[in-house]
Parts: C-alpha cells; structure tokens; sequence
C-alpha cells in the first residue's frame, strides 16, 4: 500500500469547560489538544496501520510541536511538516453551546498555515503517494488552496485516488475563490464524504438520491453520505449501501467525522468491502465522540474490532 497523504492546517484546540454562549469573560479551559481537520485524518488513519504523511506548516513553538510529536508517535511521515520560525501555530477556541452548537474564535488563516507549499520534502512524500486527502476547510487559504490543486495534479498523475471531505461551514463559501477551488478538487475526485446538507452544496438537486446520482455522473467513483449519529450511506455506480449509527455517550463530536472518513478511506484503500468499511467507520465515529479533544478520539482497529463485538 502506497502512502496516504492529507495536506492543510494544522492546529490546537482549547476548550471551554463549561457550555454557554462565547468568550467574553473569564472562563476555564481545557487543553491545548492537536488538531486540524486534515491532521486528525492522518493521524487515524495511521492508527490503522496506512503508512501516511502529513504536508503543513506550524511555528516553532510549544503548539505547534505538540502535533510533530503527537503524529509521530502515531506513526505519521511529519518530514513535510515545515516548522516556521516566527510564525504561530493555528489555534481555535471553542466553546459548546447547551443545544449543542459551538462558537469559535480562530487563528488559523494569518497562522504558520498561510505558509504551507510544495516544498522538497513535500514533493518527495507526493512522488510515493497513492491517496491524497483533501478538506474543504483547508481551501478558505490561498496559499493551501494552491498546495492542494498541485498536489492533487502530482498524486493523479502518478496514478494516485483522491479523497475529498467538504467539512465547510456555510459561512465560508463566501471567502473569495473557494467555491472555484472547491469545484476543481471535485473534479478530481474519486472517494468523496460529504456530512449532511453539504451533499446538495455541489448540486442543483434538492433531494439527495438525486444528488449523490448527478454526482456520479460526473465521474465521481464512491460517495459516502455521513448522516452523523444516524449513522452513513455509500453510493457507486452498483451499490446503494446504508450502515446506522452506533450509540455513543457524547462528550465532544468535534473530529469525528474526520475520523469516520479516516476509517473508511483506509478500508477502501485496503479493498475491505464497503458494507464492512461503513461498518467500521460508524464504530470508530462512535469511539471519538465519547473522549475530549478532536484528535482524542482516535481509535486503534483493535478498539474498532472490541466496540463492534460489544454491541453485537
């Protein structure tokens, strides 16, 4: 199996403790915990014995060397990670809402991520790869948005697949030329997991078996359709699959879907079938939304498998 590779922000998390509404007065927190959409990916899915790599940029700085080290030891290729020296590490703040919702407040566009690019060592993780991941939220960065486009052109042409998770608020489609991005990458893809209503973004239909069907045809090998706690839906060419969600004690949801697409991409990639892959993904989304921290929830094929004989 050749490498996977995921490339965009890299960052910390800190928590509000308690539920409420922003930041505008003194609260507990808790944390710093790595993070990073594209991050927490890499580093499940190298939980799962994928070989991968990561292509980012952080500071030089306690922050940002908590993600070095935290993926490493997970066994993620961080020799494209770039530690900038007078840049910060990304950051979000976020605080829970009591129905659930979140409010943030972010560092992560004029971060060290606003540096990343195809440097030596990331054209050398590119040159081996067979997967790259893409994430919808990395592309609000132009810098990020130009890494990715030309990663995608160097792991196509080397006869690489290409993953591509939306994972975009709505508020985001109006940062300038990500809409454009965003379209590009899908042109490209081949595996790709949109969560809820982001299903009809890239689509003029209202119903989603109309969506997922007119995305297909335009050329789109697999799509999975995660539905959160109800659990995800695959769809190709032959096969219209769906797997329910898991019961979970939530404490905190943030990165699961991260980790769900991180699972079932391994999977794919492995050529487990994709019953079982959704199966998998479910359980491991199940997993990370019971610990704290987004890349807490991370979860081992051991701890997959114990899950799933526990619910049997």
């Amino acid at each position: 199996m050749k490498p996977v590779v995921a490339i965009g922000e890299i960052l910390v998390e800190i928590m509000a403790v308690s539920p409420g509404r922003g930041f505008r007065q003194p609260i507990d927190l808790v944390g710093p915990f790595p993070s990073g959409a594209p991050a927490i990916f890499i580093d499940q899915a190298a939980r799962l014995g994928a070989p991968c790599a990561m292509i980012g940029c952080v500071g030089d700085d306690d922050f940002g060397w908590l993600n070095i080290e935290r993926l490493r030891g997970d066994g993620v290729d961080v020799s494209a990670i770039e530690v900038r020296s007078g840049a910060a590490t990304g950051s979000a703040f976020v605080r829970y809402r009591e129905d659930g919702d979140r409010d943030f407040v972010f560092n992560i566009r004029d971060s060290a991520n606003q540096y990343i690019r195809l440097g030596e060592a990331a054209l050398a993780v590119l040159a081996q790869a067979g997967h790259l991941h893409v994430v919808g939220s990395s592309l609000g960065s132009d810098a990020i948005a130009t890494a990715v486009l030309a990663a995608i052109d160097i792991v196509r042409s080397g006869g690489g697949t290409v993953s591509f998770d939306p994972n975009i608020r709505r508020e985001m489609l109006e940062t300038p030329g990500i809409r454009e991005a965003m379209q590009r990458v899908l042109a490209a893809t081949d595996l790709f997991l949109p969560s809820g209503d982001e299903l009809l973004l890239f689509s003029s239909q209202t119903d989603a078996t109309a969506a997922l069907h007119r995305l297909l045809a335009r050329g789109i090998s697999a799509i999975v359709h995660k539905q959160g706690a109800a659990g995800a839906r695959y769809v190709d060419a032959t096969t219209d699959l769906f797997q329910q969600g898991f019961a979970a004690n939530e404490v905190d949801p943030t990165g699961a879907g991260d980790i769900f697409g991180a699972t079932f991409v391994a999977n794919w990639l492995k050529g487990i079938p994709p019953q079982e892959s959704l199966r998998q993904a479910c359980a491991a989304g199940a997993l990370a939304v019971s610990r704290k921290g987004p890349m807490e929830g991370v979860s081992s094929a051991e701890e997959i498998a114990r899950f799933l004989e526990s619910v049997r």
